[in-house]
């Protein structure tokens, strides 16, 4: 110690009392470190990615989802070649209704149409765990257009073109369940309007539209409040919607009210009522932009509905007394399903005459269905099926102040009725669609002049769950014969492939030709529009064929 200098004597305590202070913060650390080694070890193996519990207190990785809130969607995109245009540009960008009607759309054998068309619709679920399951809030959109159509503007079905940046967001629901006991479920605000026993948030879309009604009457979203009950055996719902709302204060209202039985007969078959009732004050007010909405509207003939000639200052009372059946409605019992409907429409509409309401039309109308369909393969896409519809019809309107045509959902919404079941493209409505929407026969009443017509398809799994062919056939005729024109609405023939990507992920081929039928020789236009678009021959035959990716996430 006398060898070292004087400032080397200053720091040996300083050092010793150094040398005691890492013994206790090594000893601490060594204990900590056997400490939580021993409790990694009670645990299963971490994966290699958490073996050293990096993050463990930002995000556990024994943590499960978050079941509060969740999100789906459904995304399609699609290129379609197509000999059917519309001949105003105002239509170009979204296109709904009848063909040949007054929406200006047409064919031709040398305007052919190339597009590509995109649309998603996200839907948010929450469902708080303060109210334990039994209140849940659902809102979904819709947003679409065509690539490369608009941007920087307002208004939905654009929003394609460079730069983007479109206010385009359409609401489709934004509604409140409340589950006040099991099986039992209240419905608020925006929400789904199907004309199905089933609870529409809870069932495949491909079921509600080959059971109850098959969207062929309501097939939409309303604003109202619905009450159900959904048991094993029995279901039954009530509901009540305003349709239209226009004076507060005022009776100038349209509502539809809905009351619907379904019972389980046994594992395969099952039956049901319904009574539906409209009662329309509206007097032609609100609609879509400047078409109006209701029986005397220009929506009417865009639709595809008979038209009613007189003024739109009228009250109607209209009630749809229907049944349904079905057996086996998800194939998977035995290889035979079957479904059919029967619906009456019955009602009187009186229109304002020097004052006073008198008597316009009654009416008394008829439609049915029948589906059947057998499995013969593995897969439940293994099958073959026949479609078939009748809908009553009037050749003289109501001028014998009787109409006894078919009233649909169709004289309020732009669409509201969506037969898109049958297979085919384009003599009927078909599923793919985004921005435009033109079948032959877009309502079933056929603009009052009735239908009488089919569909057959064939499908096959060529591997099982992945890569599936159709093909299909349809027909239609018109009980009522137009003035100067047949009865033959024509025939279609369509086919597709389809290869399914991951779950619910897949890219199809689709392809019709349709051959009119001497049915549009006629430019009568005494139901409402001209059947042929006041063509001078018959028009062109309509095709379509597309690619379209599609995806439901969730």
């Amino acid at each position: 110690m006398q060898f070292l200098p004087s400032a080397l004597l200053f720091l040996i305590p300083k050092m010793c009392t150094m040398n005691k202070i890492i013994l206790i913060f090594l000893a601490v650390f060594l204990a900590n470190t056997y400490r939580l080694s021993a409790q990694t070890s009670s645990e299963k193996p971490a994966s290699d990615a958490n073996k050293f519990n990096l993050f463990s207190k930002d995000l556990p990785f024994n943590a499960k989802a978050n079941k509060e809130f969740q999100f789906l969607a459904f995304f399609i995109s699609q290129g379609v070649h197509t000999d059917m245009y519309p001949k105003a540009s105002m239509f170009n960008g979204q296109l709904v209704g009848r063909l040949f009607g007054p929406n200006s759309s047409s064919t031709s054998d040398t305007a052919i149409s190339n597009y590509f068309e995109q649309r998603i619709i996200p839907f948010f679920i929450y469902q708080p765990k303060l109210f334990n399951g039994k209140a849940i809030l659902r809102a979904s959109f819709e947003i679409d257009w065509t690539w490369g159509d608009q941007q920087y503007g307002i208004g939905g079905n654009k929003g394609g073109a460079i730069n983007g940046d479109q206010v385009n967001l359409q609401t489709q629901n934004i509604e409140l369940e409340l589950i006040p006991a099991k099986n039992f479920a209240i419905n608020i605000g925006l929400q789904r309007l199907y004309d199905t026993p089933y609870n529409p948030y809870r069932t495949m879309f491909d079921k509600m539209t080959n059971t109850g009604y098959r969207l062929s009457y309501w097939g939409t979203d309303a604003v109202g409040v619905s009450a159900r009950y959904d048991g094993d055996y029995q279901k039954v719902k009530a509901g009540y919607y305003l349709l239209y709302e226009n004076n507060t204060e005022a009776d100038d209202d349209v509502t539809l009210t809905e009351l619907v039985y379904h019972h389980k007969l046994n594992m395969k078959w099952s039956a049901g009522g319904s009574l539906y009732y409209v009662r329309d004050r509206g007097k032609g007010q609100g609609g879509v932009s400047v078409f109006g909405e209701g029986l005397a509207s220009t929506m009417a003939a865009y639709n595809g509905c008979f038209v009613f000639n007189m003024q739109k200052d009228y009250k109607a009372d209209i009630v749809w007394i229907g049944g349904n059946v079905s057996r086996n409605p998800d194939f998977l019992l035995d290889p035979f399903q079957l479904s059919g409907y029967l619906n009456y429409n019955l009602g009187k509409v009186r229109s304002n005459t020097d004052g006073s309401y008198q008597k316009s039309s009654d009416i008394a109308g008829f439609a049915g269905n029948i589906r059947a369909a057998y499995r013969y393969g593995r897969t439940v896409n293994d099958y073959v099926s026949a479609d078939f519809i009748y809908a009553s019809g009037d050749p003289n309107g109501i001028t014998d102040k009787k109409y006894t045509g078919v009233v649909t959902g169709n004289y309020y919404g732009m669409p509201t009725s969506i037969f898109v079941g049958t297979g085919a493209y384009l003599l009927f409505p078909h599923a793919n669609v985004v921005n435009r929407f033109t079948p032959v026969v877009s309502d079933i009443s056929n603009m009052g002049y009735g239908l009488i017509g089919g569909s057959v398809n064939a499908t096959r799994d060529l591997i099982p769950h992945k890569l599936n062919v159709k093909a299909g056939t349809a027909m239609a005729v018109s009980p009522a014969k137009p003035q100067n024109g047949g009865r033959n609405l024509g025939s279609e023939i369509n086919g597709s492939v389809s290869y399914t990507l991951g779950p619910y992920m897949s890219i199809e081929m689709h392809a019709a030709y349709m051959w009119l039928g001497d049915f549009f020789d006629s430019t009568d236009d005494s139901h409402g529009s001209s059947i042929n678009g006041n063509s001078a021959t018959r028009p062109v035959n309509p095709y379509t064929a597309f690619v379209v990716y599609k995806w439901l996430m969730f």
